[in-house]
C-alpha cells in the first residue's frame, strides 16, 4: 500500500502533520523534492519512529539538514516485515537512483572461467551475466585482468580448448592456437577424448583450489611415463608440476577454505572506502576498492549496512559466498543476513569477530582500504590545487567544475574516430566520456572530423542530453580552435571557454601553448605549473581514448594480427612472440625487457613494439 501524504504541489512540508498521521508499521519511504524529484529512499523497523528522527532538534549532521531542507512530501509503502522492507528499499535505489543514497557506479556482474559439459571436449572461456549456459563456473573475479591471466595460465599449462563450437566444429586442421601450444587440436581429433578428459579434470582441481591434490596426481602421472619409457610425456607432466609450483609460490595467503568476501570500510575527511577481497576455496582470487559516492550514514556500521545492500541485493546476478566478513559490527545484521538468504536461496554467514587466517584476511582488507582512501585523498585534493591554478592561469570569477577535451586519431586517414573526454574537479568522468566514428569526410582531414565531433556532440547537449562544459579545450592550434568557434557559433552555445592546447617548437610535453578562444591571446605556462599538468593530463587522456578507440574499430575490420602493422615483424617473429607469450592480448602487455627475452626480437624491434601498443 502506497500513501501519497502531501500533494507535491505543495512547497511547505509540514513534518509535525505528516508524523501524527504515520503508521508505526515496518515500512519503506521516500522522500521527494519540490519539483517532483527524489531525493532519498530508506526502510524502517518503525517507520513513525524513523521518520520522526530526521526532523528533531538538534543532532543533525550537515547532509541530513541539507536533505530535510529539500523535502516537499514523502511517500511510505507499509511491508509485512523489516526484511521485506530492506529487499523493496535497494530495488527502489537501484530504479531511481537517489541522490542521497549510496550508489554504486560499477553495477556490472562479475566475471567467471566457465568450463562447459556434456561435450566429449569441453571448452573454457570468460563469462559474465547470467549462468544459463550448462557446465561449471569459478569465481567471482574481481575483475577481467584477473581472468584473462588465470586463462592463459591454465591454457599454456593444460592446453584445453578456448574457441567457439562454430569453430570448433568447422575446423580441418588445427590451428595457431596448436602451432605455439596452447591447445591439444581436439577439433580434428589429434588428442583423445580420455585423454583430453583427464586435462579438464586437472584444469577443475586447480580452479576449486586442489593445487596440492593435483601436483600429486601430475607426480604419479610422470613418474608411470618416465617408467614406460614414455619420455615426452613424462616431461610434459614436469612442466606442468613447475608451472604450478610457481603459481602457488605467488600466492599470499593460502591457508582455509571456503568462499568469503572480507568487506572493511574507512571514514575520513567525509569521504568513505570499502575494500573487499574476493576468497575462494580459501584463495584470494583478487580485490577491489569502492568510493559510495554519496550517504548519509554517520558512521561506518551504517555505511556497511547501506553498502551491503546495494551491492548483494540490487545486483540480479551478483555471486554470494557463504560467508561475509565485516570490519565493523552490523546494527541490522540480522534483518540483512535474512534478506541475503531469502535472495541466495541458502544460508550466508556475516561475521566480525574472527581469528586465526580469516583475521589475517580482515588485517589486510582494512589496511588496502585505509592506503586507498589517503591516496584518493590526496588525488582529490591534488585535482583540486589544479583548477584552482587553472582559474588563476585563465583569469576567471570562479573555479571550473568541468572540463571537455576532444582529440582525433586514424591510420592514414583510414577508420577515424573522435574522442571527447570529461575531467571534474575530482579527475577523470569516465561515465561521460564518448566517441564518435567519423563518416563522410576527405580521409586525412582532421579540421572536418573536429567539425563532426564537435557538432554531433554539442547538438546532443543543446537538446537537454548531459551537461555543457565550463571549458572546452581543443587539442591544436588556431586552425582546430576557429573551427570549433565556428560550430559553437552556428549552434549558438554560449557561456563556454574555448581553449586551444598547441604543441610549443620542440612539439615535446611541457611546451604547450594556450590559445585563448576569446581573445586569440596565447598563454605560455611554465613546465611545474600545476594549471599545465592538469591540461596535460586531460589531452592526454583524450589522445589515449581516441587511440583506443581507432585500433578496436580497425581490429573489428582486419582479420589479420595487428602485429602484422608492425614494420620488420615477420611470419617467423610473429610465431615467436605469440608462442612466447601464450596469445596477442599477452603481447601487448608485455614490457620492454620481456619482448627483448623473446628469440630474435633486437632492443629496437622490442621499442617498435612497446610503441606500437602503448
Amino acid at each position: 500500500m502506497s500513501d501519497d501524504l502531501l500533494d507535491s504541489s505543495q512547497n511547505d512540508f509540514d513534518p509535525e502533520r505528516f508524523l501524527a498521521s504515520t503508521s508505526q508499521q515496518p515500512g519503506v519511504y521516500q522522500m521527494f523534492a519540490g519539483n517532483g524529484d527524489i531525493l532519498y529512499v530508506g526502510k524502517a523497523k518503525n517507520l513513525k519512529k524513523r521518520l520522526s528522527s530526521y526532523f528533531r532538534a538538534t543532532g543533525l549532521t550537515a547532509k541530513t539538514m541539507a536533505l530535510v531542507s529539500r523535502i516537499a512530501r514523502i511517500e511510505v509503502t507499509i511491508t509485512s516485515s523489516e526484511t521485506e522492507a530492506l529487499i523493496l528499499e535497494h530495488n527502489l535505489i537501484k530504479s531511481n537512483r537517489p541522490p542521497y543514497n549510496i550508489l554504486l557506479r560499477d553495477d556490472k556482474s562479475y566475471p567467471y572461467i566457465f568450463i562447459s559439459s556434456g561435450e566429449d571436449y569441453p571448452r573454457i572461456a570468460f563469462h559474465r551475466g547470467a549462468k544459463k549456459k550448462s557446465g561449471d563456473y569459478y569465481g567471482p573475479y574481481p575483475n577481467v585482468m584477473a581472468v584473462r591471466e588465470s586463462l592463459a595460465f591454465l591454457q599454456k599449462t593444460f592446453r584445453v580448448r578456448p574457441c567457439e563450437d562454430s569453430v570448433f566444429n568447422n575446423r580441418t586442421r588445427p590451428c595457431l592456437q596448436y602451432q605455439i601450444k596452447r591447445c591439444t587440436a581436439p577439433c580434428v581429433n589429434l588428442i583423445s577424448v580420455d585423454d583430453y578428459r583427464v586435462d579438464i579434470q586437472h584444469t577443475k582441481m586447480l580452479l576449486s583450489g586442489q593445487s596440492d591434490e593435483l601436483i600429486k596426481d601430475l607426480a604419479i602421472s610422470m613418474e608411470k611415463s618416465a617408467e614406460n619409457l614414455a619420455f615426452e610425456k613424462a616431461a610434459e607432466y614436469r612442466d606442468q608440476i613447475t608451472a604450478l609450483r610457481n603459481i602457488q609460490s605467488q600466492q599470499i595467503i593460502e591457508e582455509g577454505h571456503g568462499d568469503i568476501d572480507v568487506i572493511a570500510v574507512v571514514m575520513r575527511s567525509g569521504i568513505s572506502c570499502v575494500h573487499i577481497l574476493f576468497i575462494r576455496q580459501g584463495r584470494i582470487l583478487g580485490s577491489r576498492s569502492y568510493y559510495p559516492s554519496t550517504s548519509l550514514a554517520e558512521n561506518e556500521s551504517e555505511l556497511l549496512s547501506e553498502f551491503i545492500g546495494q551491492f548483494y541485493l540490487t545486483h540480479q546476478h551478483r555471486d554470494f559466498p557463504r560467508e561475509i566478513i565485516v570490519s565493523h559490527a552490523l546494527d541490522s545484521e540480522d534483518v540483512l543476513q535474512k534478506a541475503l538468504q531469502q535472495i541466495a536461496n541458502r544460508q550466508i554467514a556475516i561475521s566480525n569477530q574472527v581469528r586465526s587466517h580469516r583475521a589475517s584476511w580482515l588485517r589486510m582488507a582494512l589496511e588496502a582500504a585505509e592506503q586507498n582512501l589517503i591516496a584518493h585523498l590526496h588525488a582529490k585534493q591534488n585535482s583540486l590545487s589544479r583548477f584552482a591554478a587553472l582559474q588563476e592561469v585563465l583569469n576567471l570569477d570562479e573555479m571550473p567544475q568541468r572540463l571537455e577535451c576532444f582529440d582525433i586519431s586514424h591510420t592514414g586517414g583510414e577508420l577515424t574516430v573522435a574522442s571527447c573526454v570529461v575531467f571534474d574537479t575530482r579527475g577523470p568522468l569516465k561515465s561521460d566520456y564518448r566517441r564518435f566514428n567519423i563518416e563522410g569526410i576527405t580521409p586525412g582531414d582532421d579540421y572536418a572530423a573536429m567539425q563532426q565531433a564537435l557538432t554531433r556532440r554539442y547538438t546532443r547537449l543543446q537538446n537537454g542530453e548531459g551537461k555543457l562544459p565550463d571549458i572546452l579545450l581543443i587539442d591544436g592550434g588556431k586552425g582546430q580552435l576557429g573551427i570549433a568557434k565556428q560550430v559553437m557559433a552556428d549552434l549558438a552555445v554560449q557561456d563556454v571557454l574555448l581553449i586551444g592546447v598547441a604543441k610549443g617548437a620542440t612539439r615535446k610535453a611541457g611546451f604547450e601553448t594556450l590559445i585563448d578562444g576569446d581573445t586569440d591571446k596565447e598563454i605560455v605556462l611554465s613546465g611545474d605549473s600545476p594549471a599545465l599538468h592538469l591540461i596535460q593530463h586531460i589531452r592526454d587522456e583524450s589522445h589515449r581514448f581516441a587511440i583506443t578507440g581507432h585500433k578496436q574499430r580497425r581490429d573489428k575490420k582486419r582479420t589479420t594480427s595487428s602485429l602484422e602493422d608492425i614494420p620488420g615483424i615477420g611470419a617467423k617473429r610473429r610465431r615467436e612472440l605469440l608462442r612466447h607469450f601464450g596469445g596477442l592480448s599477452e603481447v601487448q602487455k608485455a614490457s620492454l625487457a620481456d619482448l627483448m627475452k623473446v628469440e630474435g626480437i633486437s632492443q629496437h624491434l622490442a621499442e617498435e613494439i612497446y610503441a606500437f601498443y602503448h
